[in-house]
């Protein structure tokens, strides 16, 4: 059994590790270093472009719940990220190097995987799954807008900088999480006046200009900054810079607003500016995030960077094993069939590559069901709905609990249960 997956992202890697688990050869064809997009800085597998946080990692939310059901099908994903992971308080964030790195040397190291280094220009033959990503190139991306199924939706994605910890004032930054959760984050505490500032400057600071870019495809997990700012003065204060559970330990009062800052790396070295995506111009990040308490004289690993993505309509185009639907046997996973996040992504090439074993298998198709996490997203990309955007996995597309609790956080108690109970049933079955 052979099979071609096309880009060596969370996605593509994913799918090619379950494809892999279950005897089936593959070729992974891959275009960096040959071809790298704007947005990518590293050979490896598996590259983090924007943040290195996976989000939460507990079951009272629904990424959470997504991990847990792709640890125990054993994800090479989540195993990598577990490998890689740094002080994040109750997120799962990772070291990007690490967690590339181990990614890169399980698949090339394996006897069942043959790596093509080369960008792909047309549709490929089944049994295939395309994992080219948002990112996709120019020429894959009209080779799949020519499927006279197809409709794309574009959509901007944003990074948030990266600067280095030894260049940041201490003694303004405190280090805590918020409620008291541990002290993985570092914080920059703002007085009203700093505020008021610092979001003038925000807001009258230069852009870079992008292509086609329009605020309004702009996806909300990923608005950058400048955008939020226009919104109205206090969005900020209310969203990404809300101080809320972080009492500054030398005063013991909150502050008027807080930025956050989450390790990057595993040694410590490095922090990105939780929720700072930016598209504002390299010196203008310099001059105004500069004006962040602590930040005064930070030095910048990594400047922020906007780019665009590109979504397909999936509705009606895939089915819910991300097959599609007119030809049996070629697949798509990844952000490109309208999953948003990392860890959704992979997601979504675990349950393509497992899908596509077992067709290969002549066996039956799984059925995750909307009772799992994993097989909600899948529900979600492939039934029709007009007015489809990208998603990340929430428990409302999960089946709701038959019964009444009022509690919310015992009701996803509840569902998690049987979504973990569902998935070990599944995965007997699967591998049986």
């Amino acid at each position: 059994m052979k099979a071609t997956v096309i880009g060596a992202g969370l996605a593509g890697c994913e799918a090619a590790w379950q494809l892999i688990k279950r005897g089936v050869e593959v070729t992974l064809i891959e275009q960096k270093p040959q071809a790298m997009s704007p947005a990518h800085q590293s050979p490896l597998f598996a590259e983090l472009v924007c943040s290195n946080s996976l989000r939460s990692d507990r079951l009272q939310n629904a990424v959470g719940l997504l991990k847990e059901e792709m640890r125990k099908m054993d994800s090479l994903v989540l195993a990598a990220a577990d490998k890689a992971r740094v002080p994040a308080g109750g997120a799962l964030a990772v070291d990007r190097d690490t967690f590339s790195g181990f990614i890169t040397e399980q698949l090339k190291n394996h006897p069942l995987v043959t790596v093509e280094e080369k960008e792909v220009t047309e549709l490929p033959s089944a049994p295939a799954i395309i994992a080219t990503g948002p990112l996709t190139s120019d020429k894959m991306a009209e080779a799949i807008a020519s499927m006279p199924e197809v409709s794309t939706l574009n959509f901007y994605d944003a990074a948030a900088p990266i600067v280095t910890a030894d260049s940041l004032n201490m003694e303004k930054v405190f280090r805590a999480s918020r409620y008291g959760r541990g002290d993985d984050y570092l914080n920059c505490p703002m007085s009203r006046e700093e505020y008021d500032v610092f979001v003038e400057a925000l807001l009258s600071a230069e852009t870079a200009p992008i292509h086609g870019f329009e605020e309004k495809k702009v996806f909300e997990g990923c608005m950058p900054v400048e955008s939020m700012a226009r919104r109205g003065h206090m969005v900020l204060a209310f969203g990404p810079m809300k101080p809320v559970g972080l009492p500054d330990p030398r005063t013991g009062k909150e502050a008027y607003a807080v930025l956050q800052l989450r390790q990057d790396d595993a040694a410590g070295t490095l922090y990105n500016l939780v929720g700072f995506q930016t598209r504002l111009k390299f010196p203008e990040q310099k001059r105004v995030f500069g004006m962040i308490p602590g930040l005064e004289n930070a030095e910048f690993a990594r400047y922020g960077v906007m780019h665009r993505n590109t979504f397909l309509h999936s509705p009606g185009f895939l089915d819910c094993h991300y097959q599609v639907i007119s030809r049996p046997g070629l697949y798509f996973a990844g952000q490109m069939t309208g999953v948003e996040g990392y860890v959704e992504s992979a997601a979504s090439g675990m349950v393509a590559g497992i899908s596509l074993a077992l067709q290969l298998q002549d066996r039956p198709l799984p059925d995750f069901t909307r009772e799992t996490a994993l097989g909600a997203l899948a529900h979600y990309i492939s039934t029709p709905n007009s007015a489809f955007q990208p998603m990340n996995v929430t428990y409302g597309i999960l089946d709701s609990w038959p019964g009444r609790i009022r509690n919310k956080q015992q009701r996803y108690e509840k569902i998690a249960e049987r979504a973990l109970e569902k998935i070990d049933a599944l995965k007997t079955e699967i591998d049986q």
